[in-house]
């Protein structure tokens, strides 16, 4: 054509046929860039976290599983009794930001999350429909919600493995239990994007009289879109706690049908199912090396508690870490369970035995089936021994250990008054941590130079029978700490008159008949006492734990306890906090 003719004519924006298939990949590319820059900024603000990690040996333990020092070249030694007390520092600047970001632990009844969660949620569903809505026309072409749905699955796997790059960058106390909540809500953001996209394009079959069944791509579309409704349903609060096994099965299933349908439908469906392959295959293969066969012992403390005690494990875990166990008995060998580490590693724990100890509370049917097998056994071996002769029979199991995982995100050795709030079997985390804090103070003399100068730690419990638990644990570190440094003082809050015979004669121990309020009770311990008062509160248990260097708040146990530890640290912090130097606050809540 002669170039007489001129430039062609450009067709009018409002004329210009709307291209999804070029169009709608530029909004996913965005909506990644989006979310790629959130977590690049969480991580920016966690390194100074996980430098401090790093350099105390923290941060990657455990990351190969638990290990057995066959050698016996492993163990550390005392470094000396523990007496000498570094210098208190002030922690200004910590106390200036407690004091503004405690707001966010702020925990709204009912909802399950902090403040600052719920903000993160609200923002990521924003940001998904933005990315859906923003110049798309999607009564005629839907495509866009598709899209966008698909480019979501990235982030629902990132946030759902238990073994994720993610968790390591972010420090310690952040494993695949705490950010599991954004799974959940990546997977009802792309939940929503299928509701939009499937909607839709039903609703224009439905206005030109076309076929919803019966091409490939619409029946593939519909197979997928019921799979996800299958996911989301399935999901649902009550079904994870009462079946949680049939959860997890049609949860697994569910998706890998999912990735095969969604892929029958669209071409453009590849690209982003390789990411989330990537992140299962790393799970799959750092479980692997992780996973554990060991011998332990089965205890049936009484009605409501089994002890498991995983012989021959001398380190690999940290206080406050979990493991999934599967106990080999009565063919429930695919069943595995998150059991909390009751203590710490053998190097630095003030217990003998080099084992791992783990509470399991009857509650569902397997705890129960355990219970019971550990009874039937103990009576079956008194049977054939004579018991009255060699003491207590423990029922020996194989075990399999998977992890460990989580932790505690705080570094207890980091301030000077730590305290420590459990609810019934919840003990077994603060526990761990009291273990730990103890073992690196007096037995092997603050070797990072830590900073704790007294220890308040709390336990709620329905009867005193509920004391035997752990109190040969809570003895023994009662007795390590006990003439040292180190200032530790046990409450321990009975709900039921019952039998207050069973109290056990712990070191600097008092046990109450009462309910106790979390918030009533930090405000005491953080509060200074009158001098009238002084005395009243020494008589009571409770001791003032001072100001300064900082405070550690750790709580564990049912949701409604966590929830009003998280509750009352927020309120008292904008108050407290610049005085005490900061309070940090860490949460583990027993729920599905």
């Amino acid at each position: 054509m002669s170039d007489g003719f001129g430039a062609p004519p450009v067709i009018p924006p409002e004329f210009q046929i709307y291209d999804s298939y070029v169009e709608d990949p530029k909004w996913q590319h965005k909506f990644t860039a989006i979310y790629a820059s959130i977590i690049g900024a969480a991580i920016v603000l966690s390194l100074p976290r996980l430098v401090r990690a790093m350099k105390a040996r923290r941060e990657f333990t455990g990351l190969l599983g638990v290990w057995e020092d066959v050698s016996g070249q492993r163990r550390y030694v005392s470094m000396g009794d523990g007496k000498k007390v570094p210098e208190r520092r002030r922690k200004v600047m910590a106390g200036w930001i407690n004091m503004v970001t405690s707001v966010l632990l702020w925990s709204p009844l009912g909802v399950g999350l902090t403040l600052g969660q719920v903000i993160i949620s609200v923002v990521y569903i924003v940001v998904v429909l933005v990315c859906i809505v923003t110049k798309a026309p999607l009564l005629d072409n839907p495509n866009r919600a598709g899209f966008i749905a698909l480019a979501q699955l990235p982030v629902v796997f990132l946030f759902a493995t238990k073994n994720s790059l993610l968790s390591l960058v972010l420090g310690p106390g952040n494993g695949y239990e705490k950010l599991n909540y954004v799974h959940r809500w990546a997977g009802r953001g792309m939940f929503l994007g299928a509701v939009i996209h499937g909607a839709l394009w039903i609703r224009n079959h439905l206005q030109y009289g076309l076929p919803i069944l019966g091409q490939q791509k619409e029946t593939s579309g519909v197979a997928a879109f019921a799979l996800l409704c299958v996911i989301v349903l399935s999901s649902l609060r009550p079904v994870r706690v009462f079946f949680h096994q049939i959860f997890f099965y049609i949860h697994v299933l569910s998706f890998v049908s999912f990735f095969v349908t969604i892929c029958y439908h669209t071409v453009y469906a590849a690209p982003w199912i390789y990411p989330p392959l990537a992140f299962y295959g790393l799970d799959f293969l750092m479980r692997l090396l992780r996973m554990r066969i060991k011998d332990a012992s089965l205890t049936a403390v009484d009605r409501e508690m089994t002890l498991i005690r995983v012989h021959d494990c001398d380190g690999g875990w940290e206080a406050g870490q979990h493991v999934r166990l599967r106990v080999f008995f009565e063919g429930r060998v695919f069943e595995s369970h998150p059991l909390t580490i009751a203590n710490a590693p053998p190097a630095t724990s003030c217990l003998s035995s080099p084992t791992i100890t783990l509470g399991a509370r009857v509650r569902g049917d397997w705890t129960r089936a355990l219970h019971t097998y550990a009874r039937s056994e103990e009576e079956r071996l008194e049977s054939v021994l004579d018991a009255k002769l060699i003491g207590p029979i423990d029922v020996p199991v194989q075990v399999m250990l998977d992890g460990p995982y989580g932790g505690c995100r705080l570094d207890l050795g980091e301030y000077e008054s730590v305290i420590l709030f459990a609810g019934g079997a919840g003990a077994t985390f603060t526990l761990g941590l009291l273990d730990d804090i103890v073992g690196r103070c007096v037995k092997l003399g603050r070797p990072n130079g830590e900073r704790t100068r007294r220890i308040e730690f709390a336990w709620a419990i329905r009867s005193f029978g509920c004391i035997e638990w752990f109190a040969p644990m809570l003895l023994e570190i009662a007795q390590t700490a006990a003439g040292s440094s180190l200032d530790l003082h046990v409450s321990i809050f009975v709900t039921c008159l019952c039998n207050p015979e069973a109290v056990p004669p712990i070191p600097n121990s008092v046990v109450t008949i009462e309910r106790p309020s979390v918030q009533a009770m930090l405000k005491t311990l953080l509060a200074p006492p009158a001098a009238d008062a002084k005395e009243e509160e020494e008589r009571d248990g409770l001791q003032w734990v001072g100001d300064g260097g900082g405070v550690a708040v750790c709580a564990s146990g049912p949701e409604s306890l966590t929830r009003e530890a998280r509750n009352a640290v927020a309120r008292l912090a904008p108050t407290h906090s610049r005085r005490m130097g900061g309070i940090a606050l860490h949460t583990e809540a027993f729920h599905l």
